[in-house]
């Protein structure tokens, strides 16, 4: 045996030890047969794509409307009304209306008009009695003072339906916001009023309230509004954490809380629950307790956020649930069901997602590892539950403005289309084994690639049909300073990308297909506003003889490769090549970045070959109407990238397009990058937050080092941590070897980078 016969056999017997089979032992040409150019004359719609849906069983629930009568605009919180068969919705806009909890009579009746911004509603537990409503709103700055958050009591001087006017208005509790408001009003089984406040800030905690009880920001707060003041509409009681006020506010009950958007009681166990909005990479659902400190923002999640802040006065208490943003973006806490229609249901807790609709379980029983699932992947907006009496529950949709319960699902047809397993089911290849994408798909490069570990990419556009693209209208989320806006895909729009390694450095006969990747696009109703858009990803694995790829599991997979190297030790060098998880493809395609990290007009403004024809593909993409309209300026006109590697360039233009490239999906605000920089390209070096930056996450080994020091890549965190593998390497996640060129490149930039006077 050849030594290169050799190496690829122990490659394949490393692969099979692993678990997935492995490459054959061969060190023939990889077959693919020749393409026709592509046609630039005319487009081939796309028809033929199996990539419907999500893989594994169906969901076992559905939804479907409660109340065919009632529909609201924008509601954003649901109640019921104690003592009386009604439901309290609150709309966005200030109205607040009634109805009745039936599905053949429901009909929504006005309450009060606050004339603003309302966030959350309840009604008093004795309300039959007093007729008191508590609403909170936020309020515009007046006479000097900052805008802010305010819970106000109403008194509802018609019962049967009831009517308040803003006469009655009493105001309780005020506090200054900016951000993440909070505003859910629960009463507790203790009959005290429980508010959730949010850190008032628009993106990681600047005000440091998370962790600073002394203020009413990050925090759930627990007043007596039925024993009152002189002072204020409310006390304190007098066993709450911090009653003296001594080292923190009286009214606050818990904090280290970021947004938690909304809590419940479970009716059996008087268990107090609440779900937490996350920033970059986490959701998560908390067993709130009296006193407790739930993290933020030093950890999001179970996850380190801004390690280094000074913590509050109690230990972290770790979250129940943690959701990765590849599940939930916007979590939205529900309720433990107890009622009697859905009997599956009994006792787990139900909760859901804005962001992507999804409705999941949990069951607690056992609180070390409680195990949760999906019950439904809705077309819903789901911006709060709410128990009725009979302890049944309802969801409540902000972008359909009705309100819906979950139902059983009905058996998926015996036709039903299932999820492809196999890359050739995916109807993406006219010929898997040949790598000859189906007609339609269009093929497509990038200015700056993403590092992969020295594999090679080959990529494919697929548009269902002739639908179109609109250029350059995502902007979700704001702000963001220097993000660039983004492309709008129609639905079902899949990204190919394949990756290739050489198993023998320089020989292009060594080359093998490792995987092919796929973003599978789910739009959201809604518009760019809220960010309605959703991208699934998923990765097939190439077996042995090339033929085909098998979908991977969730959870990713790693393998070891025995590549032959001269320049190694011993003529090869093993390589660790991570397959990514479905979690760890969010990390990167984040909502920030707006997903397509490839597609977008920085990346595609360049020249492409077609099969022997060169053009600019934003040109070429125009011409075959893919763009709804056209395009604003000629591609020349347009900004761009460069080929990092093409030292014809500028060194300042290679060093920021790698940078904007591999690292700024992350490092930009809202990207998920753990650390208060940016990397984009679109920003000047001075206003990125990098220049003699002091490192927020530890040293790494050097002496005295900043994120970046002008002429001096010694003491570079971002050349340090590229050079690393394994703890402290960036990028963080799917990348087992140093890019040494582009290292080289990095440290050449920083050195010519004028030291500041």
């Amino acid at each position: 045996m050849t030594l290169g016969r050799f190496a690829l056999a122990m490659s394949a017997l490393v692969a099979i030890a692993l678990g997935l089979g492995g490459l054959a032992d061969s060190a023939e040409p990889l077959k693919t047969a020749k393409r026709p150019a592509f046609d630039l004359t005319k487009r081939v719609p796309f028809t033929t794509s199996h990539v419907h849906g999500a893989p594994g069983p169906p969901d076992p629930y559905q939804t479907e409307v409660a109340f065919p009568q009632v529909k609201f605009d924008d509601p954003l919180e649901i109640c019921v009304l104690p003592g009386a068969s009604r439901l309290i919705v609150a709309e966005r806009k200030g109205k607040i209306f009634s109805f009745e909890n039936d599905r053949a009579k429901g009909k929504p009746q006005l309450l009060i008009d606050v004339k603003r911004t309302v966030y959350g509603v309840v009604a008093h537990p004795d309300f039959a009695k007093n007729g008191y409503i508590y609403a909170s709103s936020i309020v515009d700055a007046t006479d000097g003072a900052p805008k802010g958050t305010r819970v106000s009591r109403f008194i509802c001087k018609e019962r049967n339906p009831p009517q308040a006017d803003m006469s009655t208005e009493k105001i309780i509790l005020e506090w200054p916001s900016g951000g993440h408001n909070g505003g859910c009003l629960r009463f507790g089984p203790d009959r005290f009023l429980y508010i959730s406040t949010g850190d008032g800030s628009g993106i990681a905690d600047m005000n440091l309230s998370g962790q600073n009880p002394k203020d009413l920001l990050g925090s759930i707060l627990r007043i007596d509004v039925n024993r009152v003041e002189e002072s204020a509409g409310y006390s304190a009681p007098t066993d709450n954490p911090f009653a003296d006020g001594k080292e923190g506010r009286p009214e606050v009950y818990a904090y280290g809380i970021r947004q938690t958007w909304k809590f419940s009681w479970d009716s059996k166990t008087g268990l107090m629950w609440g779900g937490d909005v996350g920033q970059d990479l986490w959701e998560e659902v908390n067993l709130i307790v009296k006193g407790g400190n739930y993290g933020w923002s030093i950890k999001e999640g179970d996850a380190p956020f801004r390690p280094n802040r000074p913590k509050g006065l109690s230990e972290i208490i770790a979250p129940v649930i943690v959701q990765p943003h590849s599940e939930f973006r916007s979590l939205t806490g529900g309720y433990f069901y107890h009622g009697s229609r859905l009997p599956d249901l009994q006792g787990l807790y139900v909760y859901g997602d804005y962001d992507t609709g999804k409705i999941w379980a949990m069951k607690y029983d056992d609180p070390k590892s409680p195990r949760t699932w999906q019950l439904a992947d809705t077309q819903l907006r789901i911006i709060a539950f709410c128990e009725d009496p009979n302890q049944e529950i309802y969801i409540l949709d902000f972008i359909g403005g009705q309100v819906h319960r979950l139902a059983k699902a009905p058996p998926p047809p015996a036709d039903a289309p299932k999820f492809p397993t196999r890359l050739s089911q995916t109807g993406l290849f006219s010929s898997t084994k040949d790598h000859t994408p189906a007609a339609g798909l269009i093929p497509y490069s990038v200015n700056a690639p993403l590092w992969s570990d020295g594999a090679e990419k080959e990529r494919f556009l697929a548009l269902p049909g002739t639908s179109q693209i609109e250029f350059d209208v995502e902007t979700y989320p704001q702000p963001a300073p220097g993000a660039p806006p983004g492309w709008r895909f129609p639905a079902d729009t899949v990204l190919v990308k394949t990756f290739s390694l050489e198993l023998e450095k320089g020989n292009s006969a060594s080359k093998r297909r490792l995987e092919t990747r796929l973003l599978h696009f789910k739009p959201m109703p809604g518009t760019d506003e809220v960010g309605a858009q959703f991208w699934r990803g998923y990765t097939y694995i190439w077996n042995e003889d090339q033929s085909d790829a098998e979908l991977a599991e969730a959870d990713g997979l790693t393998r070891t490769y025995s590549i032959l190297d001269a320049s190694a030790k011993g003529g090869k060098r093993d390589q660790v090549y991570r397959f990514p998880s479905r979690s760890e493809c969010t990390m990167c395609h984040t909502f920030s970045a707006k997903y397509s990290l490839g597609v977008e007009t920085r990346q595609m403004n360049k020249d492409h070959d077609y099969g022997g024809k060169v053009e600019n593909q934003l040109a070429v993409l125009e011409r075959l109407g893919v763009f709804k309209k056209p395009l604003p300026k000629k591609p020349a006109e347009l900004p761009k990238l460069v080929d990092y590697h093409d030292k014809k360039q500028s060194l300042e233009d290679r060093a920021r397009s790698y940078l904007h490239s591999n690292c700024a999906h992350c490092h930009r605000k809202w990207g998920g990058g753990n650390a208060e920089f940016q990397l984009l390209q679109t920003l000047p070096v001075g206003e990125l937050g990098i220049v003699d930056t002091k490192p927020g996450q530890g040293a790494f080994g050097l002496a005295d080092p900043r994120i970046l020091v002008p002429g001096d890549p010694a003491r570079s965190l971002i050349a340090h941590r590229m050079g690393l593998i394994g703890s402290g390497r960036m990028p963080h996640i799917s990348s087992n070897k140093v890019d040494e060129e582009s290292l080289q490149l990095i440290k050449d930039w920083i050195k010519q980078l004028p030291k500041e006077k």
